[in-house]
């Protein structure tokens, strides 16, 4: 919010009016008339949280079903208080109920032709998972003895697992879950690994219950012999901003010991590779923003090939923008812009040189 606020600064408008998460939940959030609102993500509040998922500790991971449904509730409530007060909405209900469900997120994008990696829990017709026993027999699979197994409503690889099955029925889980001895669920800021069938079996079925979503771990390309992907942030259907994110094990969240890339280094490999990084790696991404037209910025999760060859989609992110001090791409309609003066930029282009440009309200 500090860094949105900057921007706002920076351009010359008066400061947006923050609208708390908790005011929206209480009944008592009120928008004015004409105003441009802007929904950021409302984590990092304790209390928020409690009314959310329904848990008191903000470690834990259990709750995102219930999260699920009190959020879009609630973002439906700003919606119609904005269409109340005529106003504009940055984004839409109907978007972020699919962005928040990675299972129909999954099939909106494969629907589009958009490269994402194979799924047993994809789309309606889906059959969801129940627990462990679920989970084995899609291991058992031919081509899914190494998947991803993902709360539908996470984030920040909240409630992630990466699943190897080996040989003898060997089964292994990196994860940031860590379960208490009373087998209590708890994010954790540290990467660690289950070898225990019990305890992974023990983990999958807590977390069942709030929904999960399966997919297969496709093998990514490296950097500096660190499994790398790309964090790519598209501002009104336009690839805007990228950067690569390399770890030394399957996850790549920053905020999991990640580190970030090399960009260069990366877009030179796409073309060493025979490819192309604008018609290749950024044309997947545009693609993917295209599924949620009437959301003005979201953040691609691309997953690219061994040897950089070929793009997948991971998963798209309604919050995806906190990027700080991540310049935009040259030539693209960001380039030396921040991702939130990038939005701005967005929304008043057809009054750029109007001071009087309408006031915005940050939720």
């Amino acid at each position: 919010m500090a860094l949105y606020q900057d921007a706002v600064r920076a351009r010359g408008l008066p400061a947006a009016r923050v609208v708390s998460w908790r005011d929206v939940l209480d009944g008592g959030a009120l928008f004015r008339q004409g105003e441009t609102v802007r929904i950021d993500s409302p984590g990092e509040d304790p209390e928020v949280e409690r009314l959310l998922r329904g848990v008191s500790d903000p470690t834990r991971v259990e709750g995102t079903g219930r999260w699920y449904e009190r959020f879009t509730a609630a973002v439906e409530t700003v919606a119609a208080g904005v269409a109340a007060a005529g106003g504009r909405l940055l984004t839409t209900p109907a978007d972020l109920a699919v962005l928040f469900d990675k299972r129909r997120c999954h099939h909106a994008l494969d629907r589009a032709g958009v490269p994402v990696p194979a799924s047993p829990t994809s789309g309606p017709g889906a059959a969801p998972v129940h627990g462990w026993t679920d989970v084995r027999e899609v291991l058992a699979r031919p081509g899914f003895r190494r998947v991803f197994v993902k709360l539908a409503h996470g984030s920040s690889a909240s409630g992630v697992l990466a699943l190897e099955a080996g040989a003898g029925g060997r089964v292994r889980a990196t994860t940031s879950v860590e379960r208490s001895p009373s087998g209590a669920l708890h994010n954790s800021l540290r990467v660690r690994r289950y070898e225990d069938e019990r305890v992974i079996g023990a983990v999958v079925d807590a977390l069942a219950p709030d929904g999960l979503h399966i997919e297969r771990w496709l093998p990514k390309a490296s950097q500096r012999g660190r499994s790398a992907d790309l964090r790519v942030v598209a501002v009104a259907g336009r690839a805007t901003h990228a950067v690569v994110r390399t770890a030394r094990g399957p996850m790549t969240n920053l905020h999991l010991g990640g580190a970030r890339g090399d960009l260069d280094a990366a877009v030179a490999a796409v073309t060493a590779a025979g490819g192309s990084w604008e018609r290749d790696a950024l044309a997947v991404c545009e693609r993917a923003a295209a599924v949620f037209p009437a959301t003005l910025c979201v953040g691609v999760d691309l997953l690219p090939a061994t040897g950089w060859r070929g793009f997948a989609v991971g998963e798209v992110n309604a919050f995806g923008d906190l990027l700080p001090g991540l310049a935009g791409l040259p030539g693209s309609p960001a380039a030396g812009l921040d991702t939130y003066a990038a939005q701005l930029a967005a929304v008043h282009a057809p009054a750029r040189q109007d001071r009087h440009a309408p006031r915005t309200s940050h939720l």
